[in-house]
């Protein structure tokens, strides 16, 4: 298919906040190359946010799965429906497809009548594919240089290597307004602590947690040692991780777990001198608003999911053992003891609080 024939473009990304995230450089880099081409995203409602100010895209399809499966067949089937007949007409020619699934693909080949579709081959998942891209799992790059590979197929040498999540006015207002109202003054040091890590590992996400009486511990030695106001996030999911570090600690800290929008969490994040945060999607929204970060990996290869682009401004604190990653190629096989987060120590995370000489 010529390029100049790319007029109405699709990428499908149904996974978490981190992921969509990563979408973003190709996204830039499909605009770049296509900017007449009309390019629609299709994800799920928790990650819609992240993209609404995004300039790159045109619009956005939501389908939850999780939502899908919960419901009666017959209810389920005429969503479905509903969504694939507003797709189908839009006419698109080019999709891609971040899924690594069968079913979202024998959906797009059967249903949709897209007639490029490319993506990855994982484990024969990408068979409906008209282009793919053999696939064993992610290793040894970061996944968004992944997701750049596709870009490739369509002749693109990717150009953008940074995160892009726009926050709007309102929201910034908002975050503002906020800290004022809770007496945190621009002037102030503001750290923010991030003692969970996101939703998509579902009950498997403990095993990526530093240890909740270090976070409070850290939390007090950087209000005692560099006069720090501390403010903690987290989704309402996660609030009682946060109530757990609250309670432990010796010194005030502000609370909002649970009590913001996405957009609102983000910027909040570009207000805070820097945040200290556990692996997942938390890190790269802050990693989105040029705000250093300080982030903690256990079982998961910070190669692979780590903050992108690599910087200074972004630390990772971690233990090289024998037996880490130990989750690969999207196979998990933790240990009952969690070695490489409880060997890391506050005083190894406040060692990085000073590389980042900010304080």
């Amino acid at each position: 298919m010529p390029q100049k024939s790319l007029k109405k473009i699709l990428v499908v990304n149904p996974y978490g906040i981190g992921d969509v995230l990563f979408t973003t450089p190709l996204l830039a880099d499909l605009r770049d190359n296509f900017p007449k081409s009309y390019i629609a995203v299709l994800l799920g409602s928790r990650t819609k946010e992240i993209l609404e100010n995004n300039p790159d895209i045109d619009e956005i399809f939501v389908f939850d799965k999780g939502k899908f499966d919960k419901l009666p067949r017959i209810k389920a089937l005429n969503m479905l429906f509903k969504l694939l007949k507003k797709i189908r007409e839009r006419r698109f020619n080019l999709l891609i497809d971040l899924s690594n699934s069968s079913q979202y693909g024998f959906i797009e080949k059967f249903f949709l009548n897209i007639p490029r579709r490319i993506g990855f081959n994982y484990r024969n998942r990408g068979r409906f594919l008209t282009e793919r891209i053999e696939l064993k799992g992610y290793k040894d790059k970061h996944i968004v240089e992944y997701y750049l590979d596709l870009a490739r197929l369509l002749k693109i040498e990717p150009k953008d290597k940074k995160l892009k999540f726009p926050v709007k006015e309102k929201d910034k207002t908002w975050a503002e307004e906020f800290l004022k109202s809770n007496n945190i003054a621009s002037a102030d040091m503001l750290i923010g602590i991030m003692p969970a890590g996101g939703l998509s590992w579902g009950q498997n996400a403990k095993y990526k947690h530093w240890n909740r009486k270090k976070f409070a511990e850290l939390s007090d030695k950087l209000i005692e040692r560099y006069k720090a106001k501390i403010i903690i996030l987290a989704s309402k999911e996660e609030e009682y991780i946060c109530e757990y570090v609250l309670n432990c600690m010796k010194h005030k800290a502000l609370s909002v777990c649970g009590k913001t929008s996405i957009c609102q969490f983000a910027a909040l994040c570009s207000l805070c001198n820097f945040v200290i945060c556990n692996d997942g999607g938390p890190l790269h929204v802050a990693v989105s608003q040029g705000t250093p970060t300080i982030s903690i990996f256990g079982p998961v290869d910070d190669k692979v999911y780590g903050p992108y682009p690599e910087s200074k401004k972004n630390y990772i604190v971690k233990k090289d053992l024998s037996c880490r990653p130990c989750y690969q190629n999207f196979k998990f096989n933790p240990c009952s003891n969690r070695r490489c987060l409880n060997a890391i120590s506050v005083d190894d995370v406040l060692e990085k609080v000073k590389s980042l000489k900010i304080v």
